[in-house]
């Protein structure tokens, strides 16, 4: 079974099935990386954009490894120096990049909803890879496939996500993802940073740092995005820090086996501290592994697999 939607472009989209199925793919795509030589040739004569109307370092270097490592044709599109400059709308680059024979097309987008429009324009596959406040599905693929390779299932957990959550996709996806598994989410951070009526969505809302991080097996720092201080969503990074920081006497709430997740860039020293992010509990750098394991499962199901959709 691969995805059953042509696109794949939100957690909501998933079923429980459809995620355990990406998490074993992505297993046994994370043996493909031990190897001496990381090349299989899967995805050999296909096509795959990476359409990045936003920087990004980590998930788009990912995806182009994912690609390359299945043998497919990675070609990377920055905004800045293409036509879309001159004004060319996505509707229309879209359907460009189909004409020249993409398969895949991978983008991130500063709006929210911008690769479901594009999907909608397209024959060729599209992979949401982060819109505006909205999602990043393949982020929380990753981040709970970290959980399950230390912790076995996710059915149970209490995962505590700390940070903005009011412009997190990351959090967003995550809650669709963990909840939709049985894992029980609480979310923690200041009034101002926090949705109201996230409660309805099965999540727990805390503004105390204490209760979100007691006997949690799994905590998630959000990256606290330094322009919402400029904004007046919080007095000054120094009390942010003191009030949601992460740092090791904290940590000790926790519970024994806990993991520290971050999806970066971290701010270190403000929303996690250095010992903290570096120490025996953090698998932030797994994360990076696991995040080309989970796009290679990803493309080989939407790609590697002949299917109807």
């Amino acid at each position: 079974m691969g995805i059953k939607a042509k696109d794949l472009i939100t957690m909501e989209q998933l079923s429980v099935e459809e995620i355990e199925n990406i998490l074993q793919t992505a297993r046994e795509m994370k043996n493909v990386l031990k190897r001496d030589i990381k090349k299989i040739p899967t995805l050999r004569g296909k096509a795959i954009i990476n359409l990045f109307y936003e920087a990004s370092t980590r998930t788009r270097t990912s995806f182009e490894l994912a690609g390359k490592y299945m043998s497919a044709d990675v070609i990377n599109i920055s905004t800045s120096t293409s036509s879309v400059v001159k004004g060319e709308s996505l509707k229309d680059t879209g359907l460009t990049l189909e004409m020249m024979g993409a398969d895949i097309v991978v983008i991130r987008h500063s709006m929210s909803g911008a690769p479901q429009m594009l999907g909608q324009y397209l024959r060729a596959r599209v992979i949401n890879a982060g819109d505006g406040f909205h999602e990043h599905p393949t982020q929380a693929l990753l981040d709970m496939m970290t959980m399950k390779e230390h912790l076995g299932e996710l059915k149970g957990l209490k995962v505590a996500i700390i940070g903005d959550i009011l412009h997190s996709r990351v959090a967003r996806s995550n809650i669709h993802g963990l909840t939709k598994m049985g894992a029980q989410v609480w979310l923690c951070g200041p009034p101002t940073l926090i949705p109201h009526g996230l409660e309805k969505l099965g999540v727990k809302v805390t503004y105390d740092i204490n209760e979100a991080l007691q006997d949690a097996q799994v905590v998630m720092m959000l990256r606290i995005q330094l322009e919402r201080q400029k904004a007046g969503l919080f007095p000054t990074l120094r009390e942010y820090s003191q009030l949601f920081g992460l740092n090791r006497e904290r940590l000790q709430l926790a519970a024994k086996d806990c993991l520290v997740l971050h999806p970066g860039p971290m701010n270190r020293g403000i929303e996690i501290s250095g010992e903290v992010a570096d120490g025996l509990h953090s698998v932030i750098n797994e994360q990076v592994t696991h995040g080309v394991a989970v796009r290679m499962a990803l493309l080989y199901l939407m790609l590697g697999q002949k299917e109807e959709w």
